[in-house]
């Protein structure tokens, strides 16, 4: 354990549950119900509305071999192909041989998938796939329905919910164990109100990052908040390097920022062609998949083509589909180019990269099972292995569905000697110093200048420069001072463009989200500066070759008691293990 947490009030008020789950989308709420199903006491804890997760933005489906002539082994290979190298072969297995039962049973809990004349699942095919294997509902609404279903259930089953909920740090008993989080319910009380959820099982369900970045599909509560907690409770985060930028988002003029909407793999997938500003199809001869080869295979190309063309976007072409399938299979996508003055029916859509989804996470087994103990995590917080350098299109829902089931067997199995949870203070924590918000816009273009599609040494060293310029040094016996004999951050840049950022903010959810955010930009920008090759979509300019015999192994890091990030490099591309392994960090 570190000792590290949120400048916050102490907790006023408190709850107790047997299991919380933070997060609402298709993981988290997955997990609550397993739990709740086998007796369970457990607690939603989500940051905006239950439906509001990452999770309804899914536009393009779930991918799973649920067709005739598909098999969990052709799915693996294509998985593993995505992941360059870097997938872990055990849990991609147990992905693809568990998925498509996982997904009859999300159909059992009521989500309504899209069918066929004959009835069946209709399937249709997105980027490094070579069968048609994804699923999706209401034609690109796939996300939606799946929320929509999993919320019922949450409310029918009468789980304990607390909506806009922001979660801080982590609880933990005697032993170092996890005893449950604190969190801030957002227009209860005063503004900076603090309450706790007391449970000897906590499931990181939080979602993603992408916020980090100026632009990306991610909705506004992606703040890496979940990546936060962990490493501050001492917990290791693997493969954050390995940042999925989509290949084609709406695009909506230079300098646009926040959430962009997504124009889905699926739109290739039913034969939409990448084109440039004179039409010319320049993934031809890219890749046998042309299109629809991998994500990081696009967004590259993309990429290369508008620097050597001096544009500052490409073009998707899918006016030959006509008004009736554009209507029908892709009503969503066509409300949002509509709503931005491009009508696909007539025009090709203008579209760039922009940051999509962290393969890495907080390092997990093959249980959800984190290396702090009673602490899990699942869906897009977490690093499973599954996704390797480069994730597949569509494995993410599935994912997030097959290891909450798995995290639900195992907090089920382990409740009965875990008694309830009793959470102690830490004899001499460090309380972090909250960055103002106002920091929060310099992060995100530090991180875009320097970690975005394109990365070099130089642009990766600029970024973590800019980054360490924000910590801000503690005041001896004020918030945020560190131990007696440790050393604070390094002080401010002397040519720091904006030293108001430098003064600790007041606890607000502002304050906390920007203080998440830093620091999983600098988790990142670490991470990435120490992979001194390209692979997957982690794309170096001065590095431009896939080094296997150095680099097919994994980064871990961790943060320690003086708020240094300590990197490592695994010995093979194996996961080391977790908490229940021996030789385990504890």
């Amino acid at each position: 354990m570190t000792g590290i947490r949120l400048h916050a009030p102490a907790p006023g008020w408190a709850i107790d549950a047997d299991v919380v789950v933070v997060g609402s989308g298709v993981a988290g709420l997955t997990a609550a119900l397993r739990c709740t199903a086998a007796g369970l006491r457990a607690v939603v804890v989500t940051k905006a509305r239950l439906d509001d997760g990452s999770t309804r933005w899914a536009q393009g489906g779930i991918a799973a071999a649920l067709g005739e002539g598909d098999t969990p082994e052709q799915h693996l290979d294509d998985t593993l192909v995505a992941g360059a190298g870097l997938c872990d072969e055990r849990a991609v297995r147990a992905l693809v041989t568990e998925g498509p039962d996982a997904v009859r049973r999300l159909i059992a809990t009521g989500a309504d998938f899209d069918k066929t004349a004959d009835g069946e699942i209709a399937l249709t095919r997105e980027g490094g796939h070579h069968r048609r294997r994804i699923a999706h509902a209401g034609g690109d609404a796939t996300g939606a329905e799946i929320s929509r279903a999993l919320v019922e259930a949450i409310r029918d089953r009468g789980v304990r919910t607390i909506e806009h909920a922001l979660v801080l740090d982590l609880l933990t008993d005697a032993e170092g164990r996890t005893a449950g989080v604190t969190l801030h319910v957002m227009g209860e009380g005063q503004h900076d109100g603090v309450g706790a959820v007391h449970a000897p099982a906590v499931v990181l369900a939080t979602g993603g990052m992408g916020q980090v970045f100026s632009a990306t599909t991610n909705p506004g509560v992606s703040t890496g908040d979940g990546v936060a907690l962990a490493v501050r409770a001492g917990a290791e985060v693997s493969d954050l390097e390995f940042v999925q930028f989509h290949p084609t988002v709406l695009f909506l003029g230079a300098g646009s920022e926040g959430q962009q909407p997504l124009v889905s793999e699926a739109v290739r997938g039913e034969g939409a062609h990448l084109v440039d500003a004179d039409g010319v199809r320049f993934m031809l001869g890219q890749h046998e998949l042309a299109e629809l080869a991998p994500r990081d295979i696009v967004a590259k190309a993309i990429t290369r083509r508008m620097e050597e063309q001096g544009a500052e976007h490409m073009y998707l072409d899918a006016r030959h589909f006509g008004a009736e399938m554009w209507a029908e299979r892709f009503p969503t996508i066509l409300a949002a180019c509509r709503a931005h003055g491009i009508d696909p029916v007539t025009e090709p859509i203008p579209v760039a990269p922009a940051a999509h989804y962290a393969s890495g996470g907080v390092r997990t087994d093959l249980s959800g099972r984190t290396t702090v103990p009673g602490l899990y995590a699942c869906g897009e917080v977490a690093c499973t292995g599954v996704h390797g350098a480069n994730r597949l299109a569509s494995n993410s829902l599935l994912e997030g569905l097959v290891f909450a089931e798995r995290i639900a067997e195992d907090v089920v199995a382990r409740a009965p000697g875990r008694g309830p949870a009793v959470p102690v203070d830490h004899p001499a924590p460090v309380v972090l110093p909250l960055l103002d918000p106002g920091a929060r816009r310099r992060i995100q273009r530090t991180m875009t200048l320097g970690a975005g599609v394109l990365r070099s040494a130089a642009s990766l060293r600029t970024a973590s420069e800019e980054l360490d310029a924000l910590h801000i040094p503690p005041v001896p016996g004020e918030p945020g001072a560190p131990r007696a004999g440790t050393a604070g951050p390094a002080p401010a840049h002397a040519d720091d463009p904006k030293p108001e950022v430098r003064k600790s903010a007041e606890p607000g959810v502002e304050s906390w989200e920007t203080t998440n955010l830093l620091a999983v930009a600098r988790l990142l920008v670490a991470a990435a500066s120490r992979r001194e090759e390209t692979r997957g979509c982690h794309w170096r300019e001065d590095r431009p070759d896939r080094d296997d015999a150095r680099w097919r192994r994994h980064l871990v890091v961790h943060l320690t008691p003086e708020r240094t990030l300590d990197v490592r490099t695994t010995g093979t591309s194996d996961f080391p293990p977790t908490v229940d392994a021996p030789g385990s960090r504890k």
